[in-house]
């Protein structure tokens, strides 16, 4: 009886270090980065840079994989069903805090089916309008907004996105009842304001910021309360006349619940370093985006509040998802 007493407390103790055995080898092989929105936006972007340097960090392949759709609803449900062994990670933005308050039948709850690993950055956006539309900046715009109402529209990348929750936010300030048309992507948005086929769409200033320079749109004003160093004669929302307006957009990324601690640190340990580089800092800022630098245990407190906030945004604008 004490030999299998004693053979009893060594399996536990196996059982209770395996976690730290598994995480000191991690990543043993290729690691899924699930991006659950289209090719060509901030999340994907980002995601292939963070990739590349984790491939280069821990010398297992990042691989990229887009899922996009349903306001990034299919891909996420996608990694929540994955196994919780820290081989498949989501790259994830505010639309999943919103999506939290906005879409209440979702087929997973992000604080019950994913644990946070890092916030990587944030950045503003900008809200730009085709460049043959007679309004030249904001006021005229909500002037003609207001002359015709219900018979201009917005593009976003889907219900829930940033894109989709900074117009219903622009509505609700400027008294306006600009029609929301979601597509699949935001690559397909930008092309359809490109086109002239909506009238206004707000998108992340890192993708849109040489559409701008270009002249391709016009840009009426970004969303922070500070106006961003990559496009310093834009006025903000709020300068340009809806005062306190501010609307940004942050890309994180999280892995299935119940994945070990000790591999959530060790991602953790490693993005913050990638953000901490000289390169990274600088070519983002020259982008319009700010790297982060939050534990684990910090972006989750993050994630809590930016949900509690959006959560009262949904309330007092009455946005739906369609």
């Amino acid at each position: 009886m004490l030999r299998a007493a004693k053979l009893g407390l060594a399996l536990l103790a196996l059982a209770a270090a395996a976690p730290a055995v598994s995480a000191q080898e991690y990543p043993a092989r290729p690691v899924k980065i699930i991006v659950p929105f289209g090719v060509g936006g901030p999340a994907d972007v980002f995601a292939r840079v963070m990739g590349q340097h984790l491939t280069d960090a821990l010398k297992q392949p990042f691989v990229i994989e887009p899922r996009p759709g349903a306001g990034s609803v299919i891909g996420t449900d996608l990694a929540a069903k994955s196994p919780a062994d820290g081989y498949t990670l989501l790259m994830m933005s505010s639309t999943h805090t919103t999506n939290e308050s906005l879409i209440q039948n979702k087929p997973y709850q992000l604080m019950r089916d994913f644990t946070a690993v890092a916030l990587v950055n944030s950045s503003d956006l900008v809200m730009v309008v085709p460049a043959a539309l007679p309004a030249k900046n904001l006021v005229e715009f909500i002037a003609l907004a207001k002359e015709k109402p219900g018979s201009m529209n917005y593009a976003s990348s889907g219900p829930g996105t940033p894109y989709h929750m900074a117009g219903e936010l622009f509505k609700a300030m400027s008294g306006t009842t600009i029609q929301h048309v979601p597509h699949k992507a935001s690559g397909d948005a930008r092309s359809s304001v490109i086109g002239g086929h909506v009238q206004m769409m707000f998108d992340a200033v890192t993708t849109m910021m040489e559409t701008v320079k270009g002249g391709q749109v016009r840009a009426l004003g970004t969303t922070s309360l500070k106006r961003t160093t990559v496009l310093p004669d834009v006025p903000t929302v709020s300068e340009a006349g809806l005062p306190g307006y501010e609307a940004t957009i942050w890309i994180g990324m999280m892995a299935p619940a119940a994945t070990p601690k000790p591999i959530v640190e060790k991602l953790n340990s490693e993005i913050l370093k990638i953000l901490a580089r000289p390169d990274i800092k600088q070519g983002w800022a020259k982008q319009g985006a700010d790297p982060a630098n939050l534990t684990a245990a910090q972006f989750e407190a993050f994630l809590h509040k930016d949900i509690e906030k959006w959560a009262g945004v949904v309330k007092a604008t009455g946005a739906t998802v369609k």
